[in-house]
């Protein structure tokens, strides 16, 4: 099986507005310009996977079984551009619910659920690209061996950049503008 690039996006602030813990399927929406890159990307050939931290679970605020109506949402608003994968963290090591009160290697800044996917998926990570809106997001993309792009939009408030992992390869407004920058540097253009 030839192994292909991919985009891996963070969910909250990138591709939809940032509600905290919101699992409330009729205020999850897309972002502007979400469609128009994530169109962009697919025809290029990359495949495109949502990973992102869901820590409502730990902290006791819905249950695990609501990501997969969150899922289901997303895939809609987004049809008939195809998610390869949904890939998510539940856990905090603070959180209320016994089981998912841990310390992982999923939960991003660390990059587990990327080279998660990467591995179910046969991605080239060096030819993919990390999406968010915070610097832990560009720090799991790095440690996973991506290139990264912030998407400045406010929701990053601590700007601590002292590690390279922290430093992001690009920087955007949304997704449409993520995915002009992707196309300009592509080393390689996926089949």
């Amino acid at each position: 099986m030839a192994v292909t690039p991919a985009i891996f996006l963070d969910k909250d602030g990138t591709l939809i507005h940032d509600i905290p813990y919101n699992v409330d399927l009729n205020r999850i929406t897309l972002r502007d310009g979400t469609r128009e890159g994530l169109q962009a990307l697919h025809q290029r050939g990359y495949k495109l996977i949502v990973i992102t931290n869901q820590s409502g679970v730990a902290r006791g605020y819905f249950p695990e079984s609501a990501i997969a109506l969150v899922e289901a949402k997303l895939r809609a608003l987004l049809a008939p551009i195809p998610l390869a994968g949904f890939y998510y963290c539940p856990h905090h090591p603070q959180g209320a619910i016994a089981p998912y009160a841990v310390t992982c290697g999923c939960r991003k800044p660390k990059p587990g659920m990327l080279l998660n996917a990467a591995q179910r998926h046969n991605v080239d990570l060096s030819e993919s690209w990390f999406i968010g809106d915070i610097l832990n997001d560009v720090e799991a993309g790095n440690r996973a061996g991506c290139r990264t792009i912030l998407i400045d939009n406010g929701n990053e408030t601590e700007w601590d950049m002292s590690t390279p992992e922290r430093q992001y390869t690009h920087r955007a407004q949304d997704i449409a503008q993520a995915a002009t920058l992707i196309s300009r540097a592509a080393r390689h253009v996926p089949t």
